[in-house]
């Protein structure tokens, strides 16, 4: 067995026992960690691949932002888990439906069968063998150029989509002073400053 297929197989059943663990894990914090280690070696995956613009997103989005964001969710946040999951029998068989899609999308990819072959080969992009660049440069190349709408497209969506998070969960509480900047701009002197006429030797009664 080479070194190649050696880490191939350790990191494909690390991130396997990790999934497992995922969902199997009573604790969420263990469960989010366990996320954490799967995607570390998915992103190995990904480097065995020579796809090391997949792997760099990889930990540097889901590892350094999604899952520690679920980590600090699930820490700070007094969630019950007993209650969130005496509801599981309703939603069983939609469960199983996505199951029952992504164990056949699973099965279509091991055993090496594809619907339409020929759909494949419209998507390639081939890289002339005068010029090798790296596979970041030519991900760069492709998605800014030829993509480069629906890439600033998918940019409005996320905006929009976290202007909207932002919008739902604020909430305006009673009693708690706020900084009107519009107001402060339009006072005048005379509504800001009070003179007052003191005599010498006496104070402000």
């Amino acid at each position: 067995m080479t070194i190649a297929g050696f880490f191939f197989y350790l990191f494909a059943f690390v991130t396997v026992a990790s999934a497992l663990m995922v969902i199997s894990a009573r604790n969420p914090v263990h469960a989010v960690l366990f996320l954490i280690l799967a995607f570390f070696n998915a992103a190995g995956l990904f480097l065995l691949l020579g796809a090391e613009f997949i792997a760099l997103i990889l930990v540097i989005v889901y590892v350094g932002a999604v899952a520690v964001l679920f980590l600090f969710v699930v820490m700070m946040l007094d969630v019950d888990f007993a209650e969130l999951r005496a509801g599981f029998a309703k939603y069983l068989p939609i469960g199983g439906l996505i199951g029952g899609i992504l164990l056949a999308q699973l099965l279509l990819v091991v055993t090496a069968w594809t619907v339409a072959p020929q759909e494949a080969l419209k998507i390639a992009e081939p890289i002339p063998a005068a010029s090798l660049v790296s596979n970041t440069e030519a991900i760069g190349r492709v998605m800014y150029t030829k993509y480069i709408y629906f890439f600033q497209l998918a940019g409005m969506v996320l905006l929009v989509a976290m202007i909207g998070a932002i919008v739902l969960t604020l909430r305006h509480r009673e009693g708690v002073k706020r900084q009107d900047v519009a107001t402060q701009v339009a006072r005048d002197p005379s509504a800001a400053i009070e003179v007052r006429q003191v005599e010498s030797g006496k104070g402000i009664g």
